[in-house]
């Protein structure tokens, strides 16, 4: 039997998703553990030291950002990738602050979800600084100006909407699209 490359945790909403990704680890000889909430990933703290963490960023309304300081606590060498189908340049910055070694984008592979986790996003000369802006789409700079304002409000919507000067419904429905292309 193979020797396992370390343990991970996988923070998905999605069950199809988690599965797939899963199994596709396990093949290459990881041990997956699978939560479906910030609530059952804090219950696998106790029970297993883990060297991955994989973290949906929106878990069905819920951030998983603030996993992020709770899992480097327990756990000070634990690698952590964030995932998310809603990236932004404010969710990215925000979760390297909190100690996030990565950020990936999703649709992703499991050998792009690998890849990711074992490399240092915080280590280079951070991708998703400032200067990128200058080589967005007009909609691109509107939905990173939206979502750094949504961080800044703590993911409340109607404080965003005030503060954007939006009717809280359209901005409901900006958020619920996919970010625009660069």
């Amino acid at each position: 039997m193979t020797k396992s490359l370390g343990a991970i945790l996988l923070v998905e909403d999605d069950e199809a998703f988690a599965n797939v990704i899963g199994r596709a680890l396990t093949n290459r000889n990881f041990k997956v553990s699978h939560a479906k909430n910030n609530n059952e990933a804090l219950a696998f703290l106790g029970k297993q030291n883990f060297t991955y963490a994989i973290l949906d960023l929106n878990l069905g309304g819920e951030s998983s950002l603030k996993l992020i300081p709770l899992l480097k606590e327990k756990l000070n060498n634990i690698r952590i990738l964030i995932l998310t189908g809603y990236a932004s340049i404010a969710t990215a910055v925000e979760a390297i602050k909190l100690g996030a070694d990565n950020y990936l984008a999703k649709p992703a592979d499991a050998d792009e979800i690998l890849s990711a986790m074992l490399t240092s996003q915080a280590s280079e000369n951070n991708k998703y600084e400032e200067s990128n802006l200058a080589t967005m789409s007009v909609r691109r700079l509107e939905w990173e100006h939206i979502q750094r304002v949504l961080m800044e409000n703590d993911g409340n919507v109607s404080a965003t909407a005030r503060q954007l000067k939006m009717h809280r419904r359209t901005l409901q429905r900006k958020l619920q699209k996919r970010p625009v292309k660069e």
